[in-house]
């Protein structure tokens, strides 16, 4: 077992833009990060370059929408890491489209990554955390899940959801040392983001007050604060990043 004195934080979906930040930010502030992925070429890049940049973080494989492949994942981590103190649930996808078009398949893929993926994970977690009286359950959602956007009726059921299962499983865990919270970012310049015409990305930042994108740091940033051992009496919460793009 390794870092045995350390918290332990799993980030799903940890070679994206904000995972990667995610990872970087908790190990600099003395966490032992593991991540999962579920494309292996992309993972041993990705393991490569965190190990050139000083950070060392081991990915595990696990199809975070299965359940019982979730399963086998946590189970490897335990085995090697001891348990897992805090889980980051990052892990999401968009298959965009109005309703009136979207197959079948584009709802159930969105749902069972963004959504269920979140049960796939906590439910397997959450019995070590009681136990040991303390955990730290971290949602990432989004602002469209608490708006709305036009063609993603899916993507928007998906992160909406997110923050009810957020609320009700604080309730159900508080008395345990356990804190859940969602953080629901706006747009944040990732890879993917940066990746749209320049058109395009120009109206998105014409629509944020603060006149720019967000970092994927500054959400890091927020994550590591909800994951540490000062943050105890916040729970069920909805942490809005986005720039001042939403309020409510």
């Amino acid at each position: 077992m390794e870092n045995s004195n350390k918290r332990t934080v799993l980030i799903t979906g940890a070679t994206g833009g904000l995972g990667t930040a995610m990872c970087k930010e908790l190990y600099k502030d003395g966490y032992t990060v593991v991540g999962n992925y579920h494309t292996k070429e992309k993972a041993e890049k990705w393991m490569e370059q965190m190990k050139s940049e000083g950070f060392n973080i081991e990915l595990f494989y696990g199809d975070v929408s299965d359940y019982e492949s979730t399963g086998k994942m946590i189970a490897e981590i335990e085995a090697k890491y001891g348990h897992i103190d805090t889980l980051v649930n990052n892990a999401g996808i968009t298959r965009d489209g109005r309703l009136i078009n979207m197959k079948p398949e584009d709802w159930h893929v969105v749902i069972n990554t963004n959504l269920n993926s979140v049960f796939n994970c906590t439910r397997q977690v959450i019995q070590g955390m009681i136990d040991r009286n303390f955990g730290r359950i971290i949602n990432i959602s989004s602002v469209n899940g608490q708006r709305g956007q036009f063609g993603q009726t899916n993507y928007s059921a998906a992160k909406a959801g997110m923050h009810g299962f957020t609320k009700s499983l604080a309730m159900e865990v508080a008395k345990y040392g356990i804190t859940v919270n969602t953080i629901s970012p706006g747009y944040i310049g990732t890879d993917m983001v940066m990746a749209v015409p320049e058109k395009v990305l120009n109206q998105i930042v014409a629509q944020v007050p603060m006149g720019r994108l967000g970092g994927t740091h500054e959400v890091a940033h927020l994550v590591s604060f909800l994951a540490s051992e000062a943050t105890s009496f916040v729970t069920g919460a909805n942490y809005s990043i986005n720039g001042g793009q939403h309020v409510y």
